[in-house]
């Protein structure tokens, strides 16, 4: 819009697209209303759990308190310990990625409206999905502790459980966004439907689904240590134990020799994703 516009082509674009010269009377009283319900919501929130100066103050004391206990980080006489239990929780995340990518492939294949044009199927098979998303791999562990018994084998089948559905819409979602000339070619050929998607879609999708898995193997090795606080094994109890005796020093030393597990799985899951896609 030009600046030596008169006023009244000022005022017949004003007329035409109102919006562009601003919100409306309405549309201002609405964001007044939603800023209002929004702030009304915040501190409604903060005095429902009793958010007080007083307690976060205190709060920051005792957690400097912790810190200062943390400092300097031990291995103390049971180091052989802590590096077993991080084997076991590395071993559980991948094997439990390794389960629930194998499982969800399949049902990848399955929820992608490219290969199963039954709507009704598809629709009920990615509402299990959502479902089965929405229980959290602790709430897994605690069940499977409960079934199995305490271990790594609960670990491992906690992480599997809630890995599937969030891979498998992964996959399906992945698939939905292949090249559909390829498959075609395939089909056209005479292919059944298992070569269009052995031939037509999974070279095309692999190194998407490879990445997705390298990302939660990444993810899961964290997990792990948050599901041997509740007896499924791994590196989170000796955590446990060592917050329960209050041993600061070897948490810190735990936590340190996580995050350079984490880092290091990180880099190297880097290196191969952008070897998958042909990056250097």
């Amino acid at each position: 819009m030009s600046p030596h516009m008169i006023p009244a082509e000022i005022d017949a674009w004003r007329a035409r697209m109102p919006r562009a010269f601003g919100p409306s009377p309405r549309g201002k009283a609405l964001r007044m209303l939603g800023g209002v319900a929004f702030l009304a919501w915040l501190i409604g929130t903060l005095w429902m759990f009793e958010v007080t100066p007083q307690r976060i103050w205190n709060g920051l004391n005792g957690l400097m308190v912790i810190v200062r206990l943390m400092i300097p980080p031990s291995p103390g006489e049971l180091w052989l310990d802590i590096l077993r239990g991080i084997g076991e929780s590395l071993a559980m995340a991948f094997l439990g990625t390794c389960i629930a990518a194998v499982i969800a492939l399949p049902l990848g294949f399955l929820g992608a409206r490219n290969v199963v044009t039954n709507t009704l199927f598809r629709f009920s098979l990615r509402r299990f999905f959502d479902g089965m998303r929405g229980v959290d791999s602790l709430i897994w562990a605690l069940a499977y502790v409960r079934a199995v018994g305490l271990g790594p084998l609960a670990g491992v089948l906690a992480i599997a459980t809630a890995d599937i559905a969030v891979l498998a819409k992964l996959f399906a979602e992945a698939t939905e966004n292949a090249e559909k000339k390829q498959a075609e070619g395939i089909a056209a050929s005479g292919g059944s439907s298992l070569m269009v998607m052995r031939f037509g879609l999974l070279p095309q999708v692999a190194p998407v689904m490879l990445g997705h898995v390298l990302y939660f193997f990444e993810s899961n090795t964290r997990s792990a240590t948050i599901l041997g606080v509740v007896g499924a094994g791994g590196i989170g109890l000796q955590i446990a134990e060592r917050i329960r005796v209050r041993y600061w020093d070897e948490v810190a030393f735990i936590i340190i020799l996580m995050v350079i597990t984490v880092a290091a799985i990180d880099w190297i899951s880097g290196r191969v994703r952008r070897r998958l896609i042909g990056a250097r």
